[in-house]
């Protein structure tokens, strides 16, 4: 693909891609022009993470604990789940108070999302290598899933609202995870 002039291809492509959108949308000013396209990019996400995924299933709302903006807990079993397709801004290890307050933003919505019901949850083979998936070497031993309110995955309403950014990993890896709340 042939980006400004320059021919970006492969992995290179999604961390280019990820680069370039976190320069136009900055979470932390709020919801922008940029919104629409963010939605659009994890709804792509989510839908090419969902392949070689498990059905979705409805779940009950009591079922899942949220333990930050992109990580639940479900039936108050480990390991976690991690959401895919976005990025929300950390609460435990955030990098500024900024970051923190913007993350237990993300989290309080999160919740709100779940409170509501009509949630489907889908659990997705997460992207590491090979052999490693349910180890520390993969997501910190979290497994990966999706998870829809009302139709509609938590990302994208996230990210529309400006709690998250776009996060899309490949089938055995993922680019740098983007972080414009630092």
């Amino acid at each position: 693909m042939k980006i400004n002039s320059l021919s970006v291809s492969g992995p290179h492509l999604s961390a280019y891609v990820l680069q370039s959108f976190s320069k136009l949308c900055d979470p932390l000013s709020g919801p922008g022009p940029f919104s629409a396209f963010a939605a659009i990019i994890a709804s792509a996400a989510a839908v090419f993470a969902l392949a070689g995924s498990t059905a979705a299933e409805p779940i009950a709302s009591e079922r899942i604990e949220v333990i930050d903006g992109d990580t639940i807990r479900i039936d108050g079993r480990s390991p976690s789940h991690r959401l895919v397709g976005f990025n929300a801004p950390e609460t435990f290890r955030a990098a500024n108070a900024a970051e923190h307050e913007l993350g237990l933003k993300a989290a309080e919505r999160l919740r709100a999302l779940v409170r509501a019901g009509h949630l489907d949850y889908t659990e997705v083979r997460c992207s590491c290598r090979p052999g490693t998936e349910g180890t520390p070497a993969c997501n910190y031993g979290r497994r990966c899933g999706a998870l829809r309110a009302g139709g509609e995955d938590v990302g994208t309403i996230l990210i529309r609202e400006g709690l998250a950014v776009p996060f899309i990993c490949g089938r055995t890896g993922c680019p740098p995870t983007p972080n414009p709340w630092r």
